[in-house]
Order: structure tokens, then C-alpha cells, then sequence
């Protein structure tokens, strides 16, 4: 189906005012994932105190996506919850302009990531009530966020060459302000639940044995990649990278990421959703094993990144439709809430934190090959509980 045959067969989508907010979320993730690290390094904060600092982004995924998923549920009004939390991330960010001290710094880091982390699971869930069955294209409505990161991460890398750090705090003030803009722009879906979904409570759901499992392996996924996404600009940088280069190893990934999400609908036709998430943890145990321990050959180093269509994109797309199928009717943006807190919040902190230790410890190439066992481990789960996931989703795919 091409992209006017989605935007016109599907009543009602509002495909570009979706696509925009995706487009200026992930843009803003791409200024700030990247770099903002090397920001707070040019505050002379050590890496524990960087780890500290990072975690809190999904430290906040605990609870608050659980908070605001509730909320939303409760009022049945997940645009309204959006929008107040675009607004207050906009504002609360305004106060890394008043001080720079780690205390102010985790403060202002803290409140921001409390509605920040709002946003996204329920707009997962938006889309995915504006799809419908047809949760096959949700890949090209995500796939623009994963533009909206190329561009910026490319182009920030080479800005930040040429001015200093200091400015990547006007840049993603500005994408704030967008992502305030289309949050205006997203109409509510009514949530229409299936009636099976209605006679389980979400804690019954959650307590299933193949939910359980799915969870796990996605934390540890998560935990894994917490060393990357907090340490991986700092160490190439530190390896005589210059900042553009850095910018482009974040945008190749994520090039490869967008094709993964045009190529999921087939991939999904010939291959099983089991068969999916192991290529992505295999691909994931060779990615951080390059990265740790190849990190001077810049080839091998563009390779890892072309990994992460695997690692990230198909396995994100996998996961969310296998939460969907789960979480149905009034349950879908508690059920996002749910995955963004158990396997963003508690596993990616963890992950954070713990790296943020070992990086000090133990080095970087040791640190990359425990987040390689650790998702061996996971891997070894899936291969031997699955099948009960395999055989559940599968069947409605």
C-alpha cells in the first residue's frame, strides 16, 4: 500500500498531524540523546555524576507514564494529557538557563523528565486506536520520527563543531516548542475495546506468564543499551571523533531504523514475530561487542550502528504491536504506560546507573560486553519460553 493509499483508506487518519508529532519528538531526541551528554561533560561532571544525571530520564519511566496512562484512561482524554505535558516540558526545561550546579541540574532534569515521559506512550496509543486492525502501518507513521531524528542529529553534530555547547540548549528549546505546536494538532480517538478486553483487570493481564516473559527480555534489552545511549557520544568523541562524525554514526543507525519500518509489514508476512525479536537480540550481542571493543576502526563502528534497524527498530515494532494485542480497548494506554515503565524506566535506569559505575570500574570495552551477556541471556529466554507469544500473536497478526 503506498503512502496516499494509507493516508486515504484508512477513514478519518490524521496521518501528517501524527507523523508531525513524531516527527519534532524524536527531532528533540535527536539533539538531546546525542549531545547533551557532552553538554553536561562541559560542566566537569564525572561520568557517575553523567550516569546519575541520564538516568533520571528513565527513572521518571517508572512511575510517571503509569501516572499520566492513568490519568488519561480515567478522563478519556489522552490528546488534552499530551498537550499539558508538551507545555510543562517546554517550561520546566527553561530553567537549565538559570544555573548549571549537578544539584540544579538534576533538579531541573528530574521535572522535565516527569512530562516528558507522558508524551509518547500515549501517543502510541492514539495512533494505534486512529490503525485500527490495520497496526501494520504503523511503522510509516513512526518512520517519521525517525526522519526528524536523522536530520537533527546530523546536523546538530555539525553545528556543535562550529559554536559552542552551550547553544544545543537554545536548539532543543526550539524543538520543545514545536512538539507544544502539533500536540495541538492531534485529535482524540474514541477507544473502542474489545469486549473480552473488559472482563480482565490490567493486573490479571500483566500477571499472564507470556506477559511476564515478554516484559523481562525487553527490560534486559533496554538495560543493555543503557551504556550506549549514555556513553556512546563521550567515547567516540574521547577516540578523536569530531562531533559530525558522531552525529552521522546516530543517523545511520536510524536511516536503517526507517527502512525497518517500511520493510516490517512484509517482514511480518514471511517471518514470525519470534523469529524477529531473536535476529534483533543477536544483532544486539554483536553490536555492543563491536562497539566495545572495535571502537578504532570506524567501519566496524558504522556496521554496529546500521545494527540498530534490528536492535531498536524491529524490535520496537514488534513490541508494540505485541503490547497492543495484549492491552485492548480501555487498557491500551495503560498498557503502553506499563512497557514505557518497566522496560524504559526500570530497565533503561538500571542500566544507566549500573554502566555509569562500570564505565569508572571496569572500562568501556567491559562494560559493552556485560550488556552483550546480558542480552545473550535474554536471547537464551526467548529461544526456550516463547512459544507461548509465538503462538498468541501470531494468530491475529
Amino acid at each position: 500500500m503506498s503512502l496516499f493509499q494509507l493516508t486515504h483508506h484508512i477513514p478519518l487518519l490524521p496521518y501528517w498531524r501524527l507523523s508531525g508529532f513524531y516527527f519534532f519528538y524524536f527531532a528533540l531526541i535527536g539533539a538531546f540523546s546525542p549531545y547533551w551528554t557532552l553538554y553536561l561533560q562541559s560542566l566537569n561532571f564525572d561520568s557517575l555524576q553523567i550516569g546519575l544525571l541520564m538516568s533520571l530520564l528513565l527513572v521518571t519511566r517508572i512511575f510517571s507514564p503509569a501516572f499520566w496512562g492513568w490519568v488519561a484512561d480515567y478522563t478519556g482524554k489522552r490528546a488534552r494529557v499530551v498537550q499539558v505535558a508538551a507545555v510543562m516540558g517546554l517550561i520546566t526545561f527553561c530553567g537549565f538557563f538559570v544555573g548549571d550546579s549537578f544539584s540544579w541540574i538534576f533538579l531541573f532534569m528530574l521535572l522535565m523528565s516527569i512530562f516528558w515521559s507522558a508524551s509518547l506512550p500515549l501517543m502510541e496509543a492514539i495512533t494505534l486506536s486512529h490503525l485500527g486492525e490495520r497496526t501494520m502501518h504503523y511503522g510509516r507513521i513512526r518512520s517519521w520520527g525517525s526522519v526528524g531524528f536523522v536530520l537533527t542529529v546530523i546536523g546538530v553534530g555539525y553545528v556543535l563543531d562550529k559554536i559552542e555547547i552551550f547553544w544545543l540548549l537554545w536548539i532543543i528549546l526550539s524543538l520543545k516548542a514545536f512538539i507544544v505546536i502539533f500536540s495541538y494538532q492531534v485529535r482524540e480517538k474514541e477507544i473502542i475495546g474489545e469486549v473480552a478486553t473488559f472482563h480482565h483487570s490490567v493486573r490479571e493481564i500483566c500477571l499472564r506468564p507470556e506477559v511476564i516473559l515478554f516484559l523481562s527480555v525487553s527490560l534486559f534489552m533496554l538495560f543493555a543499551h543503557g551504556v550506549y545511549y549514555t556513553f556512546f557520544s563521550i567515547y567516540l568523541v574521547e577516540h578523536g571523533y569530531t562531533k559530525g562524525f558522531v552525529g552521522w554514526t546516530w543517523a545511520i543507525g536510524v536511516i536503517c531504523e526507517i527502512g525497518i519500518f517500511f520493510l516490517m509489514p512484509w517482514l511480518l508476512k514471511h517471518f514470525s514475530l519470534k523469529l524477529i525479536l531473536v535476529f534483533s537480540f543477536v544483532s544486539a550481542i554483536v553490536r555492543f561487542l563491536l562497539i566495545g571493543w572495535c571502537v578504532e576502526w570506524p567501519l566496524l563502528i558504522v556496521f554496529a550502528q546500521i545494527l540498530h534497524a534490528a536492535t531498536y527498530g524491529a524490535h520496537h515494532i514488534a513490541a508494540m504491536m505485541i503490547i497492543h494485542h495484549f492491552f485492548r480497548g480501555r487498557h491500551q494506554a495503560k498498557g503502553q504506560a506499563i512497557y514505557s515503565s518497566v522496560v524504559y524506566g526500570l530497565g533503561g535506569a538500571a542500566g544507566a546507573v549500573f554502566s555509569g559505575y562500570t564505565w569508572e570500574k571496569l572500562g568501556p570495552d567491559i562494560t559493552f560486553s556485560i550488556s552483550a551477556a546480558i542480552v545473550g541471556i535474554s536471547l537464551i529466554l526467548i529461544l526456550w519460553k516463547m512459544k507461548s507469544i509465538h503462538a498468541s500473536i501470531n494468530a491475529s497478526v
